[in-house]
């Protein structure tokens, strides 16, 4: 359990008679347990929709005893068991609905423990071809094409990441306009591109001895990784002049 004081300095006001406290203050309790916690951190978990602090009419965060709770669920799942955020934020959306349900694995543990006893939790989801062909609604005349551009790839083994079938269908649903595989090209190149950036970032971390600080480059890589693509949603939108909703 985490116990939150009752004031401290903050990013945004101090703690009120409400009980809630400030982004400052959910920074120290954290830090207790994890030290490799920051601000901005706290922000990207809110933005990925894992915590949803109050606001003061000024737009500062206030943080609730349950919130500040969630975090530490989050922040812990991803540091002793690699989930990713959005196995997490469905995990907790089902505990809060009273649910039973079994923490998911991901086929990982750190070192010096023992590996996952085997169960009916869901593991990190691993698709075959003919199940991604199946799944985009698509050929193999397609999907080899797709492959000569690079736009997918299968993994050693030859199966494929499940975001696979995410990759396939944009490029399916962006076929509709007129836009070809061919055309996508230039977007795959500037991901690599982004992808190269943030393993220049992580790559210290991943290479370090202590298994704890590979776990906080996982992490890191996810943090980044989510920052990278709201940005490159954001120039896109810019340089076109629109919104999306």
């Amino acid at each position: 359990m985490l116990h939150t004081p009752s004031g401290g300095a903050g990013h945004g006001t101090a703690a009120t008679d409400s009980g809630l406290i400030s982004i400052g203050t959910v920074l120290s309790v954290l830090r207790d347990e994890f030290p490799e916690v920051t601000i901005s951190k706290i922000r990207f978990l809110e933005s990925e929709g894992l915590v949803e602090p109050q606001r003061t009419p000024s737009g500062y965060r206030k943080f609730s005893a349950d919130d500040v709770e969630r975090l530490g669920h989050v922040l812990r799942m991803q540091r002793d068991h690699y989930l990713p955020l959005k196995v997490i934020r469905e995990h907790l959306d089902a505990m809060e609905r009273g649910e039973a349900v079994a923490l998911p694995t991901v086929g990982r543990q750190r070192d010096g423990e023992a590996g996952p006893e085997l169960s009916d939790a869901p593991t990190a989801a691993r698709i075959g071809r003919s199940e991604l062909l199946a799944a985009a609604e698509i050929g193999e005349r397609e999907l080899e094409e797709w492959e000569s551009y690079g736009l997918i790839a299968p993994l050693p083994d030859g199966a494929y990441d499940a975001e696979a079938v995410t990759v396939a269908s944009l490029v399916v649903e962006l076929g509709r306009f007129g836009i070809e595989p061919r055309h996508l090209r230039a977007m795959k190149a500037a991901a690599d591109r982004e992808a190269g950036l943030v393993d220049q970032v992580v790559a210290p971390l991943r290479r370090h001895r202590n298994p704890q600080t590979r776990a906080h480059a996982e992490a890191r890589t996810k943090e980044l990784a989510g920052l990278t693509v709201k940005l490159h949603a954001a120039l896109v939108q810019t340089a076109l002049g629109v919104r999306l909703p």
